[in-house]
């Protein structure tokens, strides 16, 4: 599958800034949305109606990743969109996993290991 639109969920901005720059070198890639929080994410999931893949960060100010999970598993135009869940909190993951999340990186992030989860979920 190519020309994926990948929404990234990130608090930090530098974070948001490294995922892009590793995404733009994925040629499966062909745009990136970033969200500060998880209820800017919310909005733009509802308001573009073609986002293909969510990178999600959980530990968030305003609303965390868990809470994104929950909005996006209770939507049925939203809870099709794949999720990997990246976060520095290890103890985070089942609880990810069981709100729906499809996969689950520890940060940091290494460039190798979300270009495989990516090309992994754009191919179900």
């Amino acid at each position: 599958m190519s020309g994926l639109k990948v929404l990234v969920v990130d608090d930090d901005m530098i974070n948001r800034k490294l995922m892009a720059a590793m995404l733009k070198k994925n040629p499966t890639i062909e745009e990136i949305v970033e969200a500060s929080d998880g209820q800017e994410a919310i909005t733009l999931l509802k308001d573009l109606n073609d986002i293909d893949l969510v990178l999600l960060d959980i530990i968030m100010p305003v609303m965390d990743g868990i809470a994104v999970l929950q909005i996006m598993n209770s939507n049925p135009k939203l809870q099709n969109i794949p999720v990997i869940v990246l976060t520095t909190d290890e103890t985070k993951k089942s609880e990810a996993l069981n709100s729906g999340a499809n996969d689950f990186i520890a940060k940091p992030v290494r460039e190798n290991d979300i270009m495989e989860k990516i090309q992994r979920l754009s191919t179900l």
